[in-house]
């Protein structure tokens, strides 16, 4: 049994061989594009008004570093090439247009009114004191606040809230501050990686290993939640895992990119700072790859 077995292995690599002598493994075996598919739910489109609330003690550069990060998405006319906007240009390609970001209100809070460690529904009562229209309220966590599921299996979370009066459904997003709890896990490419190929973390174009792995993790839901508000947007896989618009990309910031490399991205001369994206201010970020509907790739900005 086992001659006939290899005699037949044997034959059918003969018969390939006649029957394909000039194509390349890479020609027989193509790769499938990747499709997130549209469920015909709501998309965040038009302007869209993004609240903040500053959990915890975050300083007034860290906070400007967010604000200006979340500005250049829909206001940098004057930035420099690669942009922040022309990254966020690719939601245009979902249905519906365009998604302008603009900040409102923000909120402070110091004092850590619900303690330091803080649950789902802790974050949804912070999140609920913006209940509009076309808005999401941004939750974000100072590097001091533990927060349940944090580092173990997220590094931040989308969801929505409803109001109680007129049953609006209101877009939220959660980021924590990582840099003292998991930066190997949630401010990846500037810090080493807890598991995997060991590279050289990059230097943070903001100077803050915390933060400027805040802005990764903020991008990605910002893109998600536009496109994905409310569990039936554009998304792979399960409503409650779905791989969406930039987590469909993971780990993707430059082209040739591959486990535990981020890929090819800008660097300062002077300071040796990794960013691939200007903004407002003469900030530079480093922004993941995004799902393009129309090419079914991951676009990567360099």
């Amino acid at each position: 049994m086992a001659s006939n077995y290899n005699a037949a292995i044997a034959f059918s690599a003969v018969l390939t061989l006649l029957l394909f002598p000039l194509l390349t493994v890479g020609e027989l075996v193509q790769e499938q594009p990747l499709v997130l598919k549209y469920h015909n739910g709501q998309l965040l489109k038009g302007r869209i008004t993004v609240n903040l609330i500053w959990y915890g003690t975050f300083t007034p550069i860290q906070r400007s570093v967010i604000v200006d990060f979340i500005n250049s998405l829909s206001k940098a006319p004057n930035a420099a090439l690669p942009s922040t906007a022309t990254w966020w240009k690719t939601t245009e390609n979902y249905k519906g247009g365009s998604s302008a970001l603009v900040v409102g209100n923000q909120i402070l809070h110091p004092a850590y009114t619900l303690g330091k460690s803080l649950e789902g529904k802790h974050l949804l009562a912070l999140a609920s004191k913006f209940n509009q229209l076309n808005s999401i309220a941004v939750v974000l966590t100072a590097k001091d606040v533990a927060v349940k599921g944090f580092c173990m299996s997220r590094c931040g979370t989308h969801g929505s809230t409803r109001s109680v009066q007129n049953a609006t459904r209101t877009a939220y997003i959660w980021v924590g501050n990582s840099e003292t709890q998991c930066p190997g896990q949630c401010a990846w490419p500037f810090h080493q990686p807890i598991y995997g190929p060991q590279t050289a973390p990059l230097v943070a174009p903001n100077g803050d290993v915390g933060v400027d792995g805040m802005i990764i993790n903020l991008a990605t839901l910002l893109a998600g939640t536009v496109t994905n508000p409310f569990n039936n947007g554009y998304f792979q896989g399960p409503p409650t895992a779905p791989l969406e618009a930039v987590s469909a990309c993971p780990g993707v910031f430059g082209s040739g990119s591959y486990p535990g490399y981020p890929g090819r991205v800008l660097v300062d001369k002077v300071t040796g700072a990794s960013y691939n994206a200007h903004g407002v201010n003469g900030r530079r970020y480093l922004v993941p790859a995004m799902w393009d509907p129309q090419s079914l790739t991951c676009k990567t900005l360099v």
